[in-house]
C-alpha cells in the first residue's frame, strides 16, 4: 500500500482495517478528526512508532512540552513542518 491507497480509504471507509499497525490506526483516525481515537491508540501502542505519533498527536493539540518528550522517547527530533507535511512523512514511512 503506498500514501495514496491510504488517503483514499481513509475517504471511503469509517474506520481502519484490522491488519494496520496502531501507528497507522491512529494516523488514520487523526486524519479523520478524531483525536481522542488516535491518542488512545498512539498512547497504547507500546513502541518506537507510537511514540512519534503521540508526539505528532500532542503537537497537533498545540501542548509542545507535552510533544517534545513523546518525540525525544521515539528518538525523533521535535518536528518543524507543518502538521500536514509531518501527517505524510509519517504515514510514508510507517508504510514501508
Amino acid at each position: 500500500m503506498n500514501i495514496a491507497d491510504f488517503l483514499s480509504l481513509i475517504e471511503k471507509e469509517n474506520e481502519p482495517f484490522g491488519d494496520l499497525s496502531s501507528p497507522l490506526q491512529a494516523l488514520w483516525w487523526a486524519k479523520k478528526g478524531y483525536w481522542e481515537n488516535a491518542h488512545e491508540l498512539a498512547q497504547s501502542a507500546g513502541s518506537v512508532e507510537g511514540d512519534w505519533v503521540h508526539a505528532y498527536l500532542h503537537r497537533e493539540e498545540g501542548d509542545l512540552g507535552n510533544a517534545a518528550y513523546w518525540y525525544a522517547r521515539a528518538g525523533k527530533p521535535v518536528c518543524r513542518s507543518s502538521l500536514s507535511v509531518e501527517w505524510e512523512k509519517m504515514v510514508k514511512e510507517l508504510l514501508k
